[in-house]
Order: C-alpha cells, then structure tokens, then sequence
C-alpha cells in the first residue's frame, strides 16, 4: 500500500496540470483514499472552477464515507466564488484528511483545518510541506506582500560567465534546457528584462513548444528608451507588453508606443532610474503573482543589492570562455566576505543533457 508521502506526490502531480492557470488562486491537488484505493481525484484548474477537494468529492461519491482525503493545500473555510471547502468534507463523511500546508493568507490560515478538526475529522498537516510550499510560492509572496515571486533564470559556463566580452550568448545552454525555459514561460505571468538584452538579442519573450502553450506578460525596464522601437518585443499581437520608463523621455516617444498597444508606465526611482519597486508594486496590484527575470548583469545586480529576488535557476554549461573578461551573473559590486554571502535554500539540481540545473530560495526576499 502506497505512504502518506506517496499519495501526496500524486496530489501534488495533479496540482502541477494547472500551474500558472490558477491566479488568483494557488494550483491545488486531491486524492480521496479509500481502504487503500484511490477512488477520486482533482485539481483546481482555473479560478471561478470548482477547487480540488470537489472534484476528488464528486469522484469519489459515497465512497468518500469513512475515507482519507489527500490535499496539498488547507482547504478553505470561507465562501469565495465557490463554497468552503471545508464544508463539502464534513458533509461527505471523510475520517481523516493529510494536509500538505497550511494557507499562506493569514486572514485564514489554520480556520479550514480547525473547522475539520472541530467536527470530529482526524487532520494530519506537513505531509510534503516543502513541495507543497514550493508549488504556491508565487501566491503566498503575493497575498502576504501585494508583490510577484521574482525568479532570476540565467545559464553560465562552467567558469562563470553569462556572455563573452563581445556580448555573445547564444547559446550557452543546451536545446533540453531551452525547451525547459520555455515550459516556464508557460507557467508564469510575466518576464523581464533591461534595454541591453533587448538591444542586443531582439528578443520575441514568447513561449514557443510544440504544443503551443501561453505567453506570459512582457517587461521591459528602458529609463531612457534606448530600445528600437523596431524591437520585436513591441509587436503586442504576440504577446502583451509593458514598458517601464523614467520622465526623461520625450512624450511623443511614448505616446507612438502607446498607440501601438505598449501599456508604458513612467516610473521615476529616486536615483533618475526606474524605481523597480513601483514596478513590482504595480504589477502587484495588476494580478501578477510570477516574475520570471531574464535580465542582464546589470539588472540583475540592481535586483540582488535591492533583495529583490526570491528564487535563482541557473543552468551551468560544460563550457569554457576563459580569461578574466566576459559577463557574470551579476554587475557591480558584491560582498566583500563569503561570510556575507547569500546561501541558497532549499536548494535542488536537475539534468538536462549536458547541462546541470541548480535552483535554490534567495533569503532575505523583500525589498530594503
């Protein structure tokens, strides 16, 4: 007979078919268990559906009297679009529910997992805590700060180096990894990166898999508009597209983008940049709970000193630039002692052909 552990991988299996189609909502998955079987599933697909715990219900019939339900996340326990969760358990004779954790939101954490308990149904929570926490990332950050997940993508050869002193980047990683890149893209809600990649690489941003998939929003931080206005990245019938500028742009520049359908934002930073906390406050507060950042150095060194990042994937290539010019992962300047260096957690590797992804949290991750 399968463990406690196994059936929640299973769960979490089913919570992964609807990553990034779920927001508001985060992705949940159930399994109801009876005397060993499993006799219903579901995950909760898109916001306004049905969540998990009712389709593994509804599956299951009056074969859930008496029997385990499965859950990667603490059914709820308030009226939503849907009913609470925690009500059609009760009402369905469960004995016993595994609860893989608690709800981030803290207007209800721990109120779904005292109702059960209050009704007499045995609830076991931390069952996979980790994967389960991992797997709604994005809507915790956001429902407890208003602000996305930011995860930093990047690929380095084997010493380091994100690009050669000419600017050259393609492709350091392997055609597994950038199709792995691409089943991101499919999963998140926005991507962003600086003026120099748009410069310099004409990026489309796209989600591009053989079957198909979603592009996610497109970002661009451009304080003096130093992009053509030719960029690829500005044709919105791909893809939607925002800009994020400063004042010093003439408004008739804008104004051409903006008729071209580029939602351009004027976000004055206090040091004559962007102020990329606005931007992240203001896509925030559009719904954007899943940042991918495919910046340069220099971007992505503004948002590692602004502690702005909260996951890294790095992809690292068994190549060689050599010498001491290239790129790096990050511009600027960094700690001057390892002592201060950020360690990641919760830190995973995978394979993919040749390459080695590392994947790990970025502590701490809220802004100065």
């Amino acid at each position: 007979m399968p463990t406690a552990v196994e059936y929640m991988e299973q769960a979490l299996a089913l919570a992964r078919r609807a990553e990034g189609r779920t927001r508001p909502n985060p992705p949940v998955g159930a399994l109801v268990v009876a005397a060993g079987e499993v006799v219903g599933e579901g995950y909760h697909p898109a916001a306004g559906e049905p969540h998990a715990e009712i389709f593994a219900l509804r599956q299951a019939g009056e074969r859930s009297r008496g029997a385990d339900l499965y859950v990667t996340l603490e059914p709820c326990s308030h009226h939503g679009r849907t009913g609470p969760c925690s009500e059609a358990v009760i009402a369905a004779g469960i004995a016993r529910v595994w609860v893989g954790c608690e709800d981030p939101n803290p207007q209800v954490s721990g109120r779904g997992i005292a109702r059960l308990r209050a009704a007499g149904i045995e609830v076991v929570v931390g069952v996979c805590e980790a994967d389960c926490r991992r797997l709604i990332a994005p809507f915790a950050k956001h429902v407890r700060t208003g602000l996305p997940h930011v995860t930093l993508k990047t690929a380095i050869t084997l010493d380091g180096k994100t690009a050669t002193a000419a600017g050259d980047s393609r492709w350091i990683s392997g055609g597994a990894s950038r199709l792995h890149v691409h089943r991101l893209r499919d999963r998140i809600d926005a991507i962003l990166v600086g003026s120099g990649t748009v410069l310099h690489d004409d990026p489309q941003l796209t989600t591009r898999l053989p079957e198909r998939g979603r592009n996610p929003l497109r970002v661009i931080v451009d304080g003096q508009l130093r992009c053509s206005a030719n960029a690829r990245i500005f044709d919105t019938t791909q893809a939607p597209t925002l800009l994020a500028v400063t004042s010093a742009v003439p408004e008739e520049k804008l104004e051409r983008l903006r008729a071209r359908g580029v939602d351009v934002q004027v976000l004055d930073g206090p040091d004559g940049h962007v102020d990329l906390v606005a931007l992240l406050r203001l896509l925030g507060a559009r719904g954007v709970q899943s940042l991918l950042l495919e910046g340069g150095s220099g971007l992505n060194g503004v948002f590692l000193r602004r502690r702005l990042i909260d996951r890294m994937l790095v992809f690292v290539a068994p190549k060689l630039v050599g010498g001491a010019d290239g790129y790096g992962i990050f511009a600027g300047n960094g700690v001057a002692r390892l002592a201060d260096a950020f360690c990641l957690e919760d830190v995973h590797f995978s394979r993919f052909e040749n390459d080695l992804l590392i994947e790990g949290e970025v502590p701490p991750c809220s802004p100065d």
